[in-house]
């Protein structure tokens, strides 16, 4: 057998090392194909149900999978936040079912209502999803506030991570929940592009939206316009009639006691299309509620350019800046009707109003960025990644 000459061995040992390294290439190139993460996000009640919140996991669910994450729907009972014992229980069998290494993304509605017996037979590393605290919830007894409130608490304390939807509801946490800041990643409700509304004109149609509860507040709303009855308005209360009959009850005989039922319509539950119907047609949109995690609904507004009258209760009052409303404190009828006469009565204003709303509200997050943002805490909970990762459930 001829020997190879030096440099024929040299050229041999490089395409060798060559080829070793192409190899080698080739197998970090194949263990690098990213498998999906695993999401499971568990939503208590009906998902296509007409609120905000219900509307962010609706729109998180569709564009997880643009950002690499591959989502389940978990459905628990509607009866949270108030389960029963079989809600417990079919809740507890319904995360059994669930891979122990895939991670649960649990709204808030159910999340905070869970007993520790509960939270602690959960496998999965949690990411709590909290749009506000269920104990700040308008018109709850004391007695049940304060368990709400205990509830949560230990909730999230078993958290690996927590997603809130403004940075009012992150400071509540951190200082009412002994929440650690380093967990808590604040995504904002996106909005979706709109034309900007035009208006009725006469009457003035002033618009509110949002399921009819006392945590909304129309009992003020109607008590605030009372001293405007037979002037030319009329206003559209569009959200569900079905989620507290006493709030109900309460607007409508409040509405008859002050002469107004020609001027108010409840709606109830509307479309989509219906709803941009409404806010296409609007001349004023007025948001009354007591308390908000986030005011999704405010946002809306402001995409299409409506003048606005806000309360400042919880993060209503940053979410709406400056210019584009005229804001009064949560509760107070005076207030609130003292700021509406004013637009009400001057074109000028609603016009100032209305150029600001819509300034702002072409820079609003749109729902991917916020879809991004909850990927990449999911993505840091699965790889261990957390800042304050608990490596054990503990109340």
């Amino acid at each position: 057998m001829k020997a190879r000459s030096p440099d024929a061995r040299t050229a041999a040992l490089r395409h060798e090392s060559t080829g070793e390294t192409q190899n080698r290439g080739t197998e970090m190139a194949l263990t690098a194909v990213k498998t999906p993460t695993e999401v499971y996000f568990a939503v208590p009640g009906n998902l296509s149900s007409p609120t905000g919140g219900y509307a962010y996991a609706r729109h998180v669910l569709r564009l997880l999978p643009d950002c690499g994450i591959t989502p389940h729907l978990v459905s628990l009972p509607a009866g949270y936040p108030f389960p029963d014992a079989s809600d417990l229980e079919d809740t507890r069998r319904r995360f059994a079912n669930v891979p122990a290494e895939a991670v649960a993304l649990i709204d808030g509605l159910a999340f905070g209502a869970m007993p520790w017996a509960l939270v602690e037979q959960i496998r999965q590393p949690i990411v709590a999803l909290v749009h506000h605290p269920l104990g700040y919830e308008a018109g709850l007894a004391p007695a049940v506030a304060r368990r709400l409130m205990a509830l949560e608490r230990q909730a999230l304390a078993a958290a690996r991570a927590i997603i809130t939807t403004s940075a009012t509801t992150r400071r509540l946490l951190v200082a009412e929940f002994g929440c650690d800041d380093r967990m808590i990643t604040v995504a904002e409700p996106g909005t979706l592009p709109a034309v900007r509304a035009h208006g009725t004109g006469a009457p003035l149609e002033v618009l509110s939206v949002g399921a009819v509860s006392e945590r909304k507040g129309y009992d003020v709303l109607i008590e605030a316009l009372a001293p405007y009855a037979g002037s030319d308005w009329h206003l559209t209360i569009a959200g569900a009639t079905d989620r507290n009959a006493s709030a109900v009850t309460a607007v409508r005989q409040a509405v008859m006691a002050s002469g107004l039922r020609a001027q108010v319509t409840l709606a109830g539950a509307v479309t989509e299309p219906e709803l941009a119907r409404l806010y296409s047609r609007a001349d004023l949109f007025v948001m009354s509620s007591r308390y908000e995690g986030y005011g999704m609904v405010l946002a809306e507004a402001m995409a299409r350019g409506l003048p606005l009258v806000t309360t400042t209760g919880g993060a209503a009052a940053e979410t709406v800046p400056e210019g584009a409303a005229l804001k009064v404190p949560p509760g107070d009828a005076a207030a609130l009707g003292e700021a509406l006469g004013r637009v009400l009565a001057d074109a000028g204003l609603r016009r100032r109003l209305a150029d600001a709303s819509w300034q702002v509200g072409q820079h609003l997050p749109r729902w991917e960025s916020t879809t991004r943002r909850i990927a990449d805490v999911i993505e840091q909970v699965a790889a261990g990644q957390t800042d304050a990762a608990q490596g054990d459930k503990h109340p």
